[in-house]
């Protein structure tokens, strides 16, 4: 005999399973997994009006910095030392096409959901759970719920591994797409450091030499633009690392965010260290840095429990 489990905190808890049941049956059209997606359903999107706008405060933030290292900073100075100036771009421009990337990745991969309306009586019948098997149903998304998954309610999904939901790449941050989160905070920490850098010895070398002299903007311009460059890198420098540190922390010890938040006491197998960075980065290879490739699929995939 399969045990059924609904898991839910909230009052949906207290429906009965013929209520479940009939709201699961209207999900199970070929539909169903458009939710949450654009473009016919080739990408991943949440419409959340606050992540949209931190996302695009995001972009706007990264441009900014652009900005004002390129046209206030490194071109000015290019005939005076083309060398550090060339360098100084290739390094800068590099960081944020990569920073940019990775947001966007981020963003637009779905995370690892699990399709909505699953959980009805005549799918659990069609798929082989062992004898004496405990199956998870979510009352929000009606889902069955697998192992380490939780519910978010800004994506109304239950998501796999799910670590937390960030409103910066407005996604959650989950099985599919935690590698792109952590090169994100990896790059977006580099750009800011080294803006940090640059501000400061542009700071230095203006005040050793003529204000008119360094930039092509007026002194109390290029004094703003400096300024507000150097609050915004040493903001995000300090949070972005945090955040690097904190991602890189709970996959070296095999437990998602909300794990360590709840203190949840580990009902699956633990990873040993390098097979839990594997699971995310795949087998080490220069392509762990790169957006643009994604780890080797899982070998065993419990079909039920992916998205199509």
């Amino acid at each position: 005999m399969i045990r059924e489990f609904n898991d839910s905190s909230e009052e949906d808890d207290m429906e009965s399973q013929y209520q479940i049941d009939s709201e699961c049956y209207a999900l199970t059209h070929a539909d169903r997994d458009m939710h949450n997606r654009c473009c016919g359903g080739k990408a991943w999107c949440i419409r959340d009006i606050c992540g949209i706008i931190c996302a695009v405060l995001t972009w706007l933030l990264i441009l900014y910095a652009e900005f004002v290292v390129m046209m206030v900073m490194l071109v000015p100075g290019l005939s005076t030392y083309p060398l550090y100036g060339y360098v100084n771009m290739f390094i800068f421009q590099s960081l944020a096409f990569l920073a940019f990337a990775s947001h966007l990745r981020t963003m637009f991969t779905d995370p690892g959901a699990v399709p909505k309306g699953n959980a009805t009586k005549e799918m659990i019948r069609q798929m082989s759970f062992r004898e004496g098997q405990v199956i998870f149903k979510c009352t929000k998304c009606c889902s069955i719920k697998p192992e380490r998954a939780h519910h978010c309610s800004v994506c109304q999904r239950c998501i796999r591994k799910m670590d937390h939901h960030c409103p910066w790449v407005n996604n959650c941050v989950g099985e599919n797409n935690q590698k792109y989160f952590v090169l994100f905070t990896f790059y977006i920490a580099a750009i800011s450091i080294h803006s940090l850098t640059l501000s400061i010895y542009q700071f230095v070398t203006c005040i050793r030499h003529e204000w008119r002299d360094c930039s092509a903007y007026s002194p109390p311009a290029t004094v703003v633009l400096l300024l507000f460059l150097i609050a915004e890198a040493l903001l995000f420098a300090i949070f972005t690392a945090v955040m690097l540190g904190t991602q890189l922390q709970a996959i070296w010890n095999d437990e998602t965010g909300i794990e360590q938040l709840k203190k949840e006491q580990a009902r699956w197998v633990r990873k040993s260290r390098w097979k839990s960075i594997q699971s995310v980065f795949g087998r080490f290879s220069i392509l762990w840095f790169s957006p643009f490739t994604q780890p080797s699929p899982k070998t065993k995939v419990e079909s039920y429990l992916y998205s199509v």
